[in-house]
Formats: C-alpha cells, structure tokens, sequence
C-alpha cells in the first residue's frame, strides 16, 4: 500500500518536528502544509485572524492533491476537523492515516512562546483547539502524546504503523 500520512494538529504540536523525523525514518518524503497555504492565509493568520472554512478548503485542496500527486508521503497539516479530514481523504487518490499529535494547551502554548519565525501567533491557540475535533475511532488514525521527548513520539508513531500493518 502506498503510504499517504497527514501529521495533524493544533499549531505548536509539533508537525514539522515530527513529520520530518519521521520523514527519515520512514524513507520518504515530508511535505510542510504551512507551505501550501495561499498567501492570502498567511497573511490573515499573521495578523492574528482565524481562518474560516471557506478560507481552508483551497488550502485543503492543496494537501490534498499533494497526497496523490506525491506519494508515499508524510505532509504536516492541521486538519482540525472531520469534515476537513473527509476532504483530505477524498482527493487523495488512497487510503490516509492521520496521526494526531495530542497535547495540553499549556504545553503548545509554552512551545508557542519558544519559537520564533512563524507567521502563526500564539493569540490563535484558543481558536485552534475551539476548532478541534480529534480523529474519531472510526478514522484511520493514531494519537499520540507530545508531552515526550521527539525520539520518542516517532518510536510510538512507527511502533503503531508497523501493528497496523500486521
């Protein structure tokens, strides 16, 4: 099977840090979503407005056909939502398994606070887990707890693929 995986969360979980780990230890590519959004987002989020819905789907669009167009390949993006997940899973040309990196709003503030270079601002935290829905247990996805060190959430993470795959 072709692997299509979207690496989900709220913003400051920890995406890019996982995606790309795991990107090398899987062998394939990682592709940053923050990377397909069109400008126009970026520069809503930058001056701390919350996206709509209809201000996602192009970008969901986006993640979408990179999955069939790429694959195998990891692509980092929120995916806050079922009906966005449901989008995802669409236009993706195959199955998608999203792994949902899962932690308190006082931990992914803290990271927040500690990064810098990102046009999102921590004043959409609230927005982000308002908008929230986890993966439901009729979704193919693993949810993982960030509150671990990095080599740690991968090792879950491929420990949980390889039980899948069985």
């Amino acid at each position: 099977m072709t692997q299509r995986i979207v690496v989900m969360g709220v913003s400051g979980c920890g995406k890019s840090s996982v995606g790309a780990a795991l990107s090398q230890a899987l062998g394939i590519p990682y592709r940053d979503g923050d990377d397909l959004h069109p400008a126009v987002n970026v520069a809503r989020m930058r001056a701390g407005e919350a996206l709509t819905d209809a201000d996602r789907w192009p970008w969901l669009e986006r993640v979408a056909q990179d999955l069939a167009r790429l694959a195998p390949v990891i692509v980092g993006c929120s995916a806050l939502r079922r009906v966005y997940r449901d989008r995802i899973r669409a236009g993706a040309g195959g199955p998608v398994l999203f792994v949902h990196l899962a932690g308190s709003r006082e931990v992914i503030a803290a990271r927040m606070a500690a990064r810098s270079g990102h046009f999102m601002p921590a004043s959409l935290l609230d927005s982000q887990f308002a908008t929230l829905e986890p993966p439901g247990p009729d979704e193919a996805a693993i949810t993982v707890d960030i509150n671990q060190p990095l080599d740690r959430q991968v090792a879950e993470i491929l420990r949980r693929l390889e039980l899948r795959d069985r």
